[in-house]
């Protein structure tokens, strides 16, 4: 699908932004378009590496934020890894909206966050924020899920899951969408969200398997 297919669907301040690095998009992309990005369908996006997800999610969140006034939650397992999309998106949007990153004290409900648009965090510290009945979370209209296969992992799994519960629970209108490039079951997954599943193949570069034994590789 060409960018240019996006005129017309999505704010046209968020067009311009994407147009400056992308003319074409991705086979995930065109796929999670097609299946409801645009029309806040929950979504599971399972593809590969580097296959684009990380727009799919930018482009469902930043667009409700601009056209529908609704924040938006993009939760990542570690630490290091919200404040590396946070520096991402504060680069590429502050100038659009409001970016909080929020993964300290899980004591505090963090009330300032209503002023923010885009808050990156990590599952626990969203699932403190619910706990301390922070005032803002009725205006969250879209929440991305990175690394969703985390659901399967003991020790945090259960606090995504909760989370993932008392959300869909609480806000009836919530679009949710998980990101993951490695899930073992994933038509499961996307039946409890009730999300259609993107799946496709596609990398940027081309994975080969082989063997590495007496200081060779032989390739399959």
């Amino acid at each position: 699908m060409k960018l240019s297919g996006l005129k017309g669907k999505i704010d046209e301040r968020l067009y311009g932004i994407i147009a400056n690095d992308i003319k074409e998009l991705r086979p995930a992309q065109s796929k999670s378009i097609d299946a409801g990005l645009f029309d806040r369908k929950n979504l599971l996006v399972c593809t590969p590496t580097a296959s684009g997800k990380t727009l799919v999610a930018e482009l469902g969140a930043v667009n409700s934020i601009l056209k529908l006034g609704t924040k938006a939650v993009y939760i990542v397992p570690l630490k290091a890894l919200a404040s590396e999309k946070y520096r991402e998106f504060k680069k590429k949007y502050s100038h659009l909206m409001k970016i909080a990153l929020s993964i300290g004290d899980m004591d505090s409900s963090d009330s300032y966050l209503s002023r923010y648009d885009l808050i990156v965090c990590t599952a626990e510290k969203f699932d403190s924020l619910i706990r301390h009945h922070t005032p803002w979370l009725s205006s969250v209209g879209t929440v991305v899920i990175d690394e969703i296969h985390m659901l399967n992992d003991p020790g945090r799994g259960p606090t995504l899951e909760v989370l993932i519960t008392i959300l869909r629970t609480v806000l009836k209108d919530l679009q949710i969408i998980g990101l993951s490039a490695t899930i073992g079951n994933p038509e499961a997954l996307a039946g409890w969200l009730d999300a259609n599943l993107i799946e496709d193949e596609w990398r940027p570069v081309r994975l080969e398997k082989g063997i590495y034994f007496n200081e060779k590789i032989e390739f399959g």
